[in-house]
């Protein structure tokens, strides 16, 4: 990939100093979601996430308006996007992890991405992320995953444990569907902003919803299974290892009407 969109670090272009650090440091958090007319769907989520990270990696918050204050001026002149924010502080090093203060804040908005994908068979890996509850910069897991299973001859990797408890994907959340009732696992993963917008409006579409451990030996017990993120809504995954799900177009488009029932947020 090539022709990345300019960077800016608290609203100014990012200075040699800042991009070495993030070149050399992958400490941090991030969340990005799409933009259009100056609104997100979820937006509050996308804060209340940057807020707490911030906190907890950090010890302090740049506060929601700052916060908004730098999103407008990134999207400012588009009608529609992807942004991108990151915090970081170039003050914590391997050596000096010690530092406390309020973040800096990278944001960067580029052309909208396409959906993952229209399906996915997706390959099992005994792996879960350091703090799986955070969004985080340390990347290398995720990608490793998604390369040995693309290797594999499939298109993405699901994570379980030794005992073959389900939690998240790659780049995703994972829902498992059974008549009119979807089963999210629970398991120590990343709280998907996509996947809580959809859980808020099953019910508008004549879903319901539960969630509870789930276990590769469960998979039987399920007809479909769909993956969610912030750029792709819904899409089905086909099979997970060598256990094949029906794909029901028709579920997709209930999906993505509960999430799309959600109204944009003004930044």
């Amino acid at each position: 990939m090539t022709g990345f969109p300019p960077i800016l670090i608290d609203g100014e272009p990012a200075s040699t100093d800042d991009l070495t650090y993030l070149a050399l440091v992958n400490y941090g958090a991030y969340t990005s979601f799409s933009v259009e007319d100056g609104a997100a769907r979820g937006l509050g989520r996308h804060l209340a996430r940057l807020e707490a990270s911030a906190v907890e990696l950090f010890g302090k918050s740049p506060g929601e308006d700052r916060l908004r204050d730098l999103m407008r001026g990134a999207v400012e002149g588009r009608d529609a996007c992807w942004l991108r924010v990151s915090l970081f502080s170039p003050e914590l090093w391997a050596r000096t992890p010690s530092w406390r203060g309020v973040p800096k804040v990278m944001t960067m908005a580029a052309d909208p991405p396409p959906p993952l994908a229209a399906s996915l068979r997706v390959a099992t890996r005994v792996y879960a992320r350091d703090a799986p509850h955070l969004k985080h910069t340390a990347l290398f897991g995720l990608i490793q995953s998604r390369r040995q299973a693309q290797d594999a001859g499939f298109d993405d990797a699901i994570f379980v444990d030794e005992a073959g408890l389900i939690s998240e994907g790659s780049l995703w959340n994972i829902g498992f569907v059974k008549g009119d009732r979807v089963t999210w696992p629970a398991a120590p993963m990343l709280a998907g902003v996509t996947q809580v917008l959809i859980e808020e409006e099953l019910a508008s579409v004549g879903l319901t919803s539960e969630t509870r451990p789930l276990h590769l030996s469960d998979l039987p017990d399920f007809d479909q299974a769909f993956i969610c993120n912030s750029a792709t809504p819904a899409c089905a995954v086909t099979a997970i290892g060598d256990h094949a799900f029906s794909g029901d177009p028709v579920l997709i488009q209930r999906l993505e009407a509960a999430w799309a029932s959600n109204t944009p947020e003004a930044i």
